[in-house]
């Protein structure tokens, strides 16, 4: 992913949740169901994505991203909440509700 499509993807009024992961970690694995849940419970009212560290090694890296799955939610062009390890489906929907237009 360029820095260029990265920026405009955060760049939204709309809360963007990204899921950084790699397909051989365990922990990432078992977030996956849980970010498909968020993606139903919050419908149009946020973007979710998950971006592989391993295809994205630059863009993780500028992130400080040193621990995997990290979660990260950007409103305008702003990191808004950062946390590592899986988390609940209750915290990312709290998040995500809190920035929503």
């Amino acid at each position: 992913m360029s820095k260029r499509n990265f920026k405009d993807i955060i760049n939204s009024e709309k809360p963007v949740l990204i899921d950084f992961y790699a397909d051989w970690c365990g922990p990432c694995k078992a977030m996956t169901p849980i970010i498909n849940d968020l993606k139903s419970e919050m419908g149009d009212n946020a973007r979710i994505l998950k971006i592989d560290v391993d295809r994205n090694q630059e863009l993780s890296q500028k992130l400080g991203i040193q621990s995997i799955p990290t979660v990260m939610i950007f409103q305008n062009g702003e990191l808004k909440w950062r946390a590592m390890g899986v988390q609940s489906l209750t915290t990312m929907k709290g998040e995500l509700e809190r920035l929503s237009v």
